[in-house]
C-alpha cells in the first residue's frame, strides 16, 4: 500500500479528532446505522441522521446538456443534524464548528458533506446563517436542488471558515494583535537592503512575543497534536529550553550535513537573534504533544537571497521554510508529511494573500526532496546558489486546499 493510500485510510478511519481548545470531538456509529451522536468531551451536542438521499453540487454544467448527466460530479449521502431532543434545544456556534470538524476529519475524502439543519434545532436559522455567512457553506444553484440543504466545503473550511469574529478556538490561536484585527495586515510599500538583497515589498506585520503559540492541530495520522512556537530566547538568565535543543540539533551531524551551523553555543544564540531581528524571517520550534522535535523558519521570499532564482519572480505575500528534524524519536515519512503540511497550512491561514509556499532543499538530498513531493508540492526548476545546487519545490495555495493536501 502506498505511503499517500495509507495516509488517507488512518484520516478516514479516524473516529475522534482533538480541538485546538484541547476539547475531544467524536462520532459515533457508521453510515451502516440509521444515525451517529457527536460528542463534545464525552457529552452529546447532536445526531446525524442518514437521510437516505444522496446529493451533487453542480457548478460549471448549469444550463449546459450534461447539467443532469454529469456522472464525474459526487452524489453524498445528505446527513440531517437533529437536536438531542425533539424540541427546544439549540447548538451554540461553537459546538457546530466542531461537529463540523468532526464531519471532515471522518469524511475527509469528500469535498462537499450536504446537511439539513433540523427544525427542532432552536436556533437552527442562526446555524444557517453562520455557516453560509462565514463561507463554511454554501446552498446549490439549481432549481432541482432543495434550497435546504447545505453543501459543507471542506476547502473553506480549513481555510479557516467560521472562525475570525465568530469564535477563537481555531488552529492559529488568538494573540493581543490578532484579537483587534479580522482582517490581514494592510499593505503598504517597504524595502529593504542587505549585501545580498535589494527589494521592494510591502511591510511585515510585527513580530509574535517570545513563546507565543503560532499554530496548534492535531494530526489524526500520528495521533498527536503538533504545534508550532516562537522561539523564546528566555529570560535572559541561563540558556533556554529552545536554544538548547537548536544548539544540540544543529551539532547532530545529519542536521549539520543540511544546515551547515554546527558550533558553539555562542554561535548558536548570535544566529537566532539575528533571525529573530529580521522582519522577514520567522523562527519557530515544532512540537508533538509538548515535546520539543524539530526547528523551522518561515521566510518572506520577496526579501529573501532564492527571490532571485524563482522563474518569473516571487509575490508579494509568498512563502519559503526551512525546516529540521532534531530527535530521532519524531523522524519518519508519516510525521514529515504531517509537519510539512502542516506548515503550509499556517502559512496559507496566516495571510489569506499568500498564493505560494516554497522549499528549497539541496540536490542531493533525496530523502527531502521526496519528503517534498509526498506532499504534493512539484518541482519549479533546479537552480545553482554559490555554496550549492538546489531544487526548488513549490506547493501553490489552491492545490492546498483543492486537493486536500492536509
Amino acid at each position: 500500500m502506498s505511503s499517500a493510500r495509507r495516509r488517507l485510510q488512518a484520516v478516514q478511519n479516524a473516529l475522534t479528532a482533538i480541538q485546538p481548545n484541547g476539547k475531544r470531538v467524536e462520532i459515533s456509529g457508521g453510515p451502516g446505522t440509521s444515525d451517529q451522536h457527536v460528542l463534545l468531551d464525552g457529552k452529546p451536542v447532536c445526531f446525524l441522521y442518514f437521510s437516505g438521499r444522496t446529493a451533487g453540487l453542480t457548478l460549471s454544467g448549469l444550463g449546459t446538456p450534461h447539467e443532469h448527466t454529469a456522472s464525474h460530479i459526487q452524489q453524498y449521502p445528505v446527513l440531517e443534524v437533529r437536536a438531542m431532543r425533539a424540541s427546544d434545544q439549540g447548538i451554540n456556534v461553537l459546538d457546530m464548528w466542531a461537529v463540523i470538524y468532526a464531519l471532515f476529519t471522518k469524511y475527509h475524502e469528500q469535498e462537499t458533506i450536504p446537511i439539513i439543519l433540523s427544525a427542532y434545532i432552536t436556533n437552527a436559522a442562526d446555524l444557517r446563517s453562520y455557516i453560509l455567512r462565514s463561507g463554511l457553506g454554501r446552498v446549490s444553484p439549481s432549481r432541482d436542488i432543495s434550497q435546504e440543504y447545505l453543501f459543507l466545503m471542506r476547502a473553506t473550511f480549513w481555510q479557516g471558515a467560521g472562525q475570525a469574529g465568530f469564535h477563537e478556538h481555531g488552529w492559529l490561536p488568538p494573540s493581543d494583535s490578532s484579537r483587534c484585527a479580522l482582517s490581514p495586515f494592510p499593505s503598504v510599500q517597504s524595502f529593504t537592503r542587505t549585501p545580498l538583497v535589494i527589494a521592494a515589498h510591502p511591510l511585515r506585520p510585527p513580530k509574535p512575543k517570545q513563546g507565543e503559540l503560532l499554530y496548534k492541530r492535531y494530526c489524526p495520522s500520528v495521533g498527536q497534536t503538533l504545534d508550532f512556537t516562537y522561539f523564546d530566547l528566555g529570560s535572559g538568565e541561563g540558556v533556554s529550553a529552545h536554544l538548547e535543543a537548536l544548539h544540540r540539533w544543529q551539532n547532530n551531524e545529519r542536521v549539520n550535513k543540511g544546515w551547515n551551523e554546527s558550533g558553539s553555543l555562542e554561535k548558536h544564540l548570535k544566529y537566532v537573534k539575528g533571525v529573530m531581528n529580521d522582519p522577514a524571517v520567522l523562527p519557530m520550534m515544532m512540537s508533538w504533544d509538548g515535546d520539543l522535535m524539530g526547528y523551522a523558519e518561515i521566510v518572506w521570499l520577496k526579501e529573501n537571497h532564492v527571490a532571485t532564482y524563482i522563474p518569473n519572480g516571487p509575490k508579494d505575500w509568498d512563502r519559503g521554510i526551512h525546516a529540521l528534524v532534531g530527535e530521532e524519536k519524531y523522524r519518519g515519512s508519516v510525521r514529515a508529511q504531517a509537519w510539512l503540511r502542516s506548515i503550509f497550512h499556517y502559512c496559507f491561514l496566516a495571510d489569506p494573500r499568500t498564493e505560494r509556499a516554497i522549499n528549497e532543499p539541496r540536490s542531493d538530498s533525496a530523502t527531502m526532496i521526496k519528503v517534498s513531493l509526498d506532499a504534493a508540492m512539484h518541482i519549479e526548476t533546479i537552480f545553482d546558489f554559490p555554496h550549492k545546487r538546489s531544487v526548488m519545490t513549490c506547493m501553490p495555495r489552491e492545490r492546498f486546499f483543492k486537493m486536500d493536501v492536509l
